[in-house]
């Protein structure tokens, strides 16, 4: 029998990466897997629903940080990317991957999941999980948020041809993980913003 390697994904808004994840499992793109978990930090992503209608559907959680600060207090930042660990963890993953997920996670989400920390809660786990994150940009290129946009407003002021797109390792600065895969995209002259990175 072959093992299925399971995914949590993260996801913070409409979930169009997301969609295209559950389309390739158990495919030869991503063969023998199982999202097991869809979490998102925004109650109302569309995502969420996305994952709802799979087949089969799949679990979701919400977690966001205000609310979690508000209902904890004394409860810090760093505590809630923790507790986002530890529900991560509950699911066994073998890997975790961030496809739209809209907040920097710090020491309390990255060390648990790399390992270099443990919790005293048993359904944590102790192995490291690797975490990768969809950017739209090229390595070192309009890291962080927005990138799509100011690479088109790089483009109309002619600073650059293309732009891309990564998948990387994640690690404590934002976007500078090793890069796993690159690919450029062309960006046409009088193409709207919208339609930037669809080819």
């Amino acid at each position: 029998m072959t093992n299925i390697r399971r995914i949590v994904v993260l996801i913070s808004g409409s979930g169009t990466n997301l969609q295209a994840l559950i389309d390739a499992q158990n495919t030869p793109l991503l063969p023998n897997t199982q999202i097991t978990l869809v979490l998102s930090n925004r109650k109302a992503a569309y995502g969420l629903t996305r994952a709802q209608h799979a087949i089969p559907p799949i679990p979701t959680a919400y977690l966001a940080l205000q609310p979690y600060l508000k209902a904890n207090p004394g409860k810090t930042r760093d505590d809630y990317d923790a507790e986002v660990a530890k529900i991560v963890l509950k699911e066994s993953p073998d890997l975790v991957v961030l496809a739209g997920w809209m907040h920097v996670f710090g020491d309390g989400f990255l060390d648990l999941l790399y390992g270099v920390k443990t919790d005293t809660d048993s359904s944590v786990s102790r192995r490291p999980i690797p975490v990768i994150n969809l950017h739209p940009a090229l390595p070192g290129a309009f890291d962080g948020t927005n990138a799509i946009e100011r690479a088109y407003e790089a483009f109309q002021k002619g600073e650059i041809k293309y732009s891309g797109v990564m998948v990387h390792k994640v690690v404590k600065a934002v976007d500078r993980g090793e890069p796993l895969i690159v690919r450029e995209v062309l960006i046409e002259a009088g193409e709207p913003l919208d339609k930037a990175y669809l080819t």
